[in-house]
């Protein structure tokens, strides 16, 4: 295994450039794999130069061949060098390396409310030399890394909780050389609704992994949405954000992770999912 705004469509010419180098799990100086299938899933994965790990700049991730999104992301950031870059021009189409049947593109987004949502913010990955940054800004667009959100995704009364998670760590952590390791995807559940003859997941997951004073941490949060009323004008009524355990986050993927996320990730406050509330602030996290 490899370590590893609605807009037109744009073609990426990867013909003449080197592969990109992908989430880089030795970024934190601890090494940080990315999670594994469950054996149940295995076949589900698209195969890239026969590796489920399909790699891009500062970033890498691996594909369902039944629901044509990211299992999961894998992202990698350097708040030492990040480099505040335009989307101006920049365009979201398929990966060019992959089958287009594997991916699921503008057929879904098209005279509608849903959003192409980044799964690897944008704004994480444009660091490094310019070069990089710009090819990391690029790439972000390929719709391996999209999955449907809601228009007002983070507008609602939770104030933007699940946008501003990376931006709450840096500002309320002593994150060691402004490094993190992030991880993030959908869930995916069988009665999930279909629309235009695709399902549209309605939970999504991140992991987010980093040193404070010398001590390994990961912390893992759960976004749910109610697209019960999908059907009428796509309306969405709520969606929550909770903290997590690592043990839950892996029930509901059918992920693993490696055992130092999982030692990192070691909580006493946070209670099983059914016995708490959503986080209501971005303060409310246990870090």
């Amino acid at each position: 295994m490899k370590a590893a705004t609605k807009m037109t469509t744009n073609t990426h010419d990867s013909s003449e450039k080197a592969s990109p180098s992908g989430y880089d799990p030795d970024f934190l100086g601890i090494p940080i794999d990315v999670p594994t299938l469950d054996a149940s899933i295995q076949d589900d994965a698209v195969l890239w130069e026969e590796t489920e790990i399909i790699p891009y700049t500062h970033f890498s991730l691996s594909l369902s061949k039944a629901r044509r999104f990211a299992r999961w992301v894998a992202w990698n950031i350097d708040g030492t060098s990040i480099k505040l870059l335009s989307r101006t021009n920049l365009n979201f189409t398929k990966d060019p390396r992959l089958a287009s049947d594997s991916q699921i593109g503008n057929e879904l987004y098209s005279g509608n409310r849903l959003d192409r949502g980044h799964i690897a913010r944008r704004a994480d990955l444009t660091w490094g030399t310019l070069p990089e940054a710009q090819q990391a800004n690029q790439d972000s667009f390929y719709y391996t890394n999209i999955t449907p959100q809601m228009d007002d995704f983070n507008q609602s009364k939770q104030n933007g909780i699940w946008g501003r998670l990376e931006n709450a760590l840096y500002q309320d952590v002593d994150v060691q050389d402004l490094r993190a390791s992030v991880f993030g995807g959908p869930v995916f559940h069988p009665a999930d609704r279909i629309y235009r003859g695709i399902a549209l997941p309605s939970e999504y997951w991140k992991l987010l992994v980093y040193q404070n004073q010398g001590t390994l941490k990961a912390r893992a949060f759960l976004l749910t949405q109610d697209l019960d009323h999908l059907r009428a004008l796509l309306a969405l009524d709520e969606f929550r954000v909770y903290q997590i355990t690592i043990g839950e986050l892996e029930q509901r993927t059918q992920l693993h992770f490696p055992e130092p996320v999982k030692e990192a990730g070691q909580l006493t406050a946070v209670r099983e999912i059914a016995e708490r509330k959503p986080l209501a602030a971005l303060a409310e996290i246990e870090w």
